[in-house]
């Protein structure tokens, strides 16, 4: 028996090992990461979920006041007590505390889009309460202004998510025709 025929079946059972080593390890590393980016993604999830529910409920909330005040129409105002003020202020705190998770989770595009959203949302607070602002003084106008930043918020955080499809809905007139067309429309 030569040495080559001793030594070719080692170098074969060699390499066959290597191979099968590296391979295990490309593969696991593959699942490791998959399951990571699974992970982030699901609380990238929640974050938007959670921010932009927060952010619907405080605009409802501003909603409720400026009914109270006669710069909107609706079904349900909201009188400016100290404990409605209280509550107010508590929505907001968590608001903030939730707009955390975005920077920390959020690419650039989403939370750029979250800020402009902050600034819709705050102009209806400050019109609601009655506090002067510059600009676009009206409710209907600073509630279109806010509905367009929801909307650019949302369809941001789509596309980070890798959802496809960069509309949200097809285009539905508001108000809807069944609803009479006041100035002080506030929908969804």
């Amino acid at each position: 028996m030569s040495f080559a025929s001793q030594v070719l079946p080692l170098v074969g059972v060699a390499t066959g090992a290597v191979l099968s080593l590296a391979v295990s390890a490309v593969n696991e590393r593959t699942r490791w990461r998959r399951q990571q980016f699974v992970r982030w993604d699901e609380r990238r999830l929640n974050a938007y979920a959670e921010f932009a529910h927060a952010v619907k409920e405080l605009s409802n909330q501003y909603k409720g006041l400026a009914i109270a005040r006669g710069l909107t129409t609706g079904s349900i105002p909201l009188e400016p007590t100290d404990a409605v003020l209280e509550e107010l202020a508590a929505a907001e705190a968590h608001r903030s505390a939730l707009a955390e998770a975005l920077w920390l989770l959020g690419d650039v595009d989403s939370n750029t889009a979250a800020v402009k959203l902050n600034h819709a949302l705050w102009h209806l607070e400050w019109l609601a309460r009655g506090i002067p602002t510059t600009g676009i003084a009206t409710w209907p106008e600073a509630y279109l202004e806010f509905r367009r930043a929801r909307e650019d918020f949302l369809r941001a955080a789509r596309s980070d998510l890798g959802v496809r499809g960069a509309r949200i809905t097809h285009d539905v007139p508001w108000p809807p025709p069944w609803r009479p067309n006041d100035t002080g429309v506030g929908g969804p």
